[in-house]
């Protein structure tokens, strides 16, 4: 098989748009004083142990907590209090971020209750069925739903159509239609049938269905850790246990110096060197941007998907529905020589009135919109016989009876909509399908008209042709319709952020070349693929990942299913079939393919609260250091008191400061792990900067303030000062 071969769209140079951030809620109180509990029971030590920084933290509290009630003081006591608070703010931390998960779950659990099947026992050959309850059914088991019945498990339509509500799912109050066959019909258990009846096959094992796999998914049962997470905590315990031996092999040192340190002070050395912020952060980063996903009503199947969205290069968009609203419109009507557009219109809307796809409605508000036509309804008609759009024919219109020249004419066609030009018939519809009619009807079809036609197509437009014929004269030609996909208002504008983060966008379509050309330099994406099989998505994609790019796309059909799981991030349509959903990573419950471009910019933001946060981490361990080595060996080498540029009262408020400072900058920095750095559009270098200027700079500037203002209050305290 060919690779398919790509067509890059014309550069663009349109004005900037305002950037698009991605955000979230700020914190409820309530959630925090929920969560404290939780971050309690976290204290065991096999749940600790599985986040090396904070176990060694905990094991130092557990260290200090003896030596203090062995040799009690203000000081030692004070350092064991605020060793153990640190680790309950870091499980207090992912404890917050798992809450506002289960708050989630509750909710989706509610939609899942012990539901009653019909359970068709012999379908299709009887129509005989038992009541069984939905967690009693198999795979491939037959169900009927009813009007005002609850859909008993995850499934597709295979007989009947139905309007069904998933609110309780998805959140959006407008019902949808499911019906047997094509790309609408998958259900999903827990919603409701609003009308009609239709006959559903189970498609999923008791305890996994798509709700089932939503509420492990929000409480974080199923969350694994990504591969740049576990790089991260790697480094983490590597560090860890480097300042671990430094801290051990000091103590023979400081005795030899004739300075001993008391195990309490060891272990806050130990706390203060190591990377405490981002070790007790690093896991509520992860569950946070998978949280921000459920907000927007995306279903991430791992932490995996959510990280690789945040390294995609290059974006796979269908044009129809996702850059275009969906279905052609009519832009305007070009008259043939000798035909006034006024004329031209009227015929358009009569022959179109017997149309009832979306492109035949549109021709009627045009006509109505742009030249005052009123919109006739069929039955105003009477001495008129209707030819109705059809899939074979490709043309709609009317025959008129000559009777229509008298009053009734003048009755039914007033109001501005009923001007006529004495037409007996009239037709619209593909230009071949309507050429026909004319050269059959003894016409023929003008070389003005072909090069509206053709001019049309060139553009990436359809043309429709509307022609008429009266009595017995040759059938003409009145002119042609210009159909043209709409682009949704914002793309060219998303596409430019794209562009600046870096990522390539290639439009698909099925459309041919030229149109599909036209489509991208009007949307503004970079390439696009015209004429696109199922084999050609799958070339595409993989050739792009050979290149070493991460690809995701979007897709709701059966032939898509092969493109998604080959993507890197895959993003099924709730509204499609189960075939997409389970070839997919992502399933967007609001079936709605722009928020590719969304789900892209909240793994990014991921990528970069993570980034942002070790590195004030890693920049704030420096004021810990000038804090506390100068308390520890000041007094035996009276030189390192220069180092103790902070001006701190003495070693013992200086250890408790820095130690104080350290519980406290990871409970100040919860929000922000949650929320997400906000997230600007921009290049790698440009983040960079940013990363290094803000946080690098503020992980150096803040510890030292915030210890020193420690200081100030800790010297007042008996037995610290």
């Amino acid at each position: 098989m060919s690779t398919p071969t790509l067509n890059p769209a014309p550069a663009d140079k349109a004005e900037p748009a305002a950037p698009h951030r991605v955000s979230s809620g700020l914190l409820d109180p309530k959630l925090i004083l929920a969560s404290v509990p939780d971050a309690v029971k976290k204290l065991d030590p096999r749940v600790m142990v599985k986040n090396p920084v904070m176990f060694v933290v905990e094991v130092g509290s557990v260290v200090t907590t003896v030596a203090a009630i062995a040799d009690p003081s203000v000081f030692a006591w004070a350092i064991t209090v605020w060793l153990w608070l640190t680790t309950i703010f870091a499980n207090l931390a992912e404890a917050v971020a798992e809450g506002r998960g289960k708050a989630q779950a509750d909710t989706l659990r509610k939609t899942k209750s012990d539901t009653m099947a019909r359970r068709l026992t012999d379908w299709p050959a009887t129509g005989a069925e038992e009541e069984v309850p939905g967690t009693a059914l198999r795979l491939g088991d037959h169900v009927v739903v009813e009007a005002g019945q609850v859909i008993p498990g995850d499934g597709d339509v295979v007989e009947g159509v139905a309007s069904v509500d998933e609110s309780a799912i998805t959140g959006e109050s407008a019902p949808v239609i499911r019906e047997s066959g094509g790309d609408r019909s998958a259900v999903t258990g827990g919603t409701k049938v609003l009308s009609d009846r239709i006959v559903v096959k189970i498609a999923s094992e008791p305890g996994k269905s798509f709700i089932d796999r939503m509420i492990a998914l929000v409480e974080g049962a199923a969350r694994q850790k990504t591969p740049n997470e576990i790089a991260l905590n790697i480094l983490l315990a590597s560090l860890t246990i480097v300042f671990l031996v430094a801290v051990v092999t000091l103590q023979p040192m400081a005795t030899y110096a004739g300075a001993p340190q008391s195990m309490i002070v060891l272990v806050a050395l130990i706390v203060a060197l190591i990377p405490t912020t981002i070790g007790a952060l690093l896991s509520a980063i992860g569950i946070a941007g998978m949280d921000r996903l459920v907000q927007r009503n995306v279903l991430a199947m791992s932490g995996r998907a959510v990280e690789a969205a945040g390294d995609v290069n290059t974006l796979l968009l269908d044009k129809t529905g996702t850059i275009t609203l969906g279905n052609r419109q009519a832009a305007e009507f070009l008259p043939a020589p000798g035909v006034s557009t006024e004329d031209l219109a009227s015929a358009a809307q009569l022959s179109s009135l017997a149309d009832e796809t979306p492109e035949g409605r549109s021709i009627v508000v045009l006509a109505k919109t742009e030249y005052g036509l009123r919109a006739r309804a069929q039955g105003e008609l009477t001495h008129a016989t209707w030819v109705p759009f059809t899939a074979q024919t490709r043309m709609s219109g009317v025959d008129l009876d000559e009777e229509m020249e008298g009053a009734e004419r003048s009755d039914s066609d007033k109001g501005g909509g009923g001007r006529r030009v004495g037409v007996h018939q009239v037709r619209k519809g593909a230009a071949g399908a309507v050429s026909n009619w004319v050269t059959g009807n003894g016409g023929s079809v003008g070389d003005e008209v072909s090069t509206l036609v053709d001019g049309i197509s060139a553009a990436g437009g359809t043309p429709l042709v509307v022609a008429a014929k009266t009595g017995s004269a040759p059938a003409r030609v009145l002119g042609v319709i210009h159909l043209k996909d709409v682009v949704k208002e914002g793309m060219r504008e998303r596409f430019d952020e794209l562009r600046r983060m870096g990522i390539k966008t290639i439009m698909i379509t099925g459309d041919n070349p030229l149109t599909a050309k036209a489509i991208a330099e009007e949307a503004g994406v970079d390439d696009f693929l015209a004429e696109a099989t199922p084999e050609d998505k799958m070339a595409l994609i993989k050739k792009e990942q050979e290149g070493g790019k991460l690809v995701a796309m979007t897709g709701d059909g059966t032939n898509d299913a092969p493109a998604l799981a080959q993507a890197d991030v895959g993003v099924a349509m709730n509204t499609g079939t189960m075939a997409a959903k389970e070839a997919g990573n992502m399933v967007d419950l609001d079936s709605n393919p722009t928020k590719l471009i969304e789900i892209v910019e909240i793994g990014k933001q991921l990528l970069i609260t993570r980034g942002a946060l070790t590195t004030f981490s890693i920049a704030n361990d420096v004021a810990k250091y000038f804090a506390i080595i100068p308390a520890m060996f000041a007094g035996v080498y009276p030189g390192l008191s220069h180092l103790n540029i902070m001006g701190l009262h003495s070693p013992q408020s200086a250890i408790t400061s820095a130690i104080i400072f350290n519980a406290l900058v990871i409970i100040g920095l919860i929000p922000l792990a949650l929320r997400g750095v906000r997230y600007r559009p921009s290049d790698a270098s440009s983040l960079l900067r940013r990363n290094i200027g803000v946080y690098g700079f503020g992980g150096l500037v803040v510890p030292f303030v915030g210890i020193k203002l420690i200081d100030l209050i800790v010297q007042f305290i008996p037995g610290l000062s």
